[in-house]
């Protein structure tokens, strides 16, 4: 089976769930599946679904809110993430990788362009590989076979309704 990069992007709420459903769907079809979120360091509820599935999920953030994307901790999170995540997509172990927030840690200028370009450059031809986070580049976007945008119609945020565990988190 070739493997495809698809891209979910936008404003819009359900980029990370969308990816996890697909995780989901490829796990229950016997598909070995990856995680790696990106700019995250708090066990979110679906960081629990590896102790029902055979989903391997990693972390490569250190749960604090990035305000300042020049500090230095959260650029070597970042690496060390991606570094980890293109060992895992080159290694042939996976069937289905999915990098989350990977286009919010670009767009902070976490990533480069040239480094997202040699693991996009790794991954093997059967792996399918999933991008998601708000500010997918535009050269990302040409580059994969795959994009869709969420946008925000309506959100009950502007209601003055706060993240709620097993929805948002």
């Amino acid at each position: 089976m070739k493997g495809y990069i698809q891209v979910y992007t936008g404003d819009g709420k359900g980029k990370t769930t969308a990816a996890i459903g697909l995780a989901v769907r490829a796990a229950c079809a016997g598909l070995k599946v990856f995680v790696g979120q990106f700019l995250k360091g708090m066990e979110s509820s679906e960081v629990k679904i590896r102790e029902f599935l055979p989903i391997e999920i990693v972390l490569y953030g250190n749960g604090k809110f990035v305000r300042d994307p020049t500090d230095p901790e959260h650029r070597r999170l970042a690496r060390e993430g991606l570094r980890d995540a293109k060992e895992r997509l080159s290694s042939g172990k996976y069937d289905l990788v999915v990098l989350d927030e990977f286009n919010v840690a670009i767009h902070l200028g976490l990533l480069s362009r040239e480094e997202v370009e040699d693991l996009l450059d790794s991954k093997p031809e059967h792996v399918e590989l999933v991008i998601t986070g708000r500010y997918a580049p535009d050269w990302l976007i040409e580059r994969a076979d795959l994009v869709t945008e969420m946008r925000e119609v309506k959100h009950y945020f502007q209601r003055g309704v706060t993240a709620r565990r097993g929805i948002e988190y």
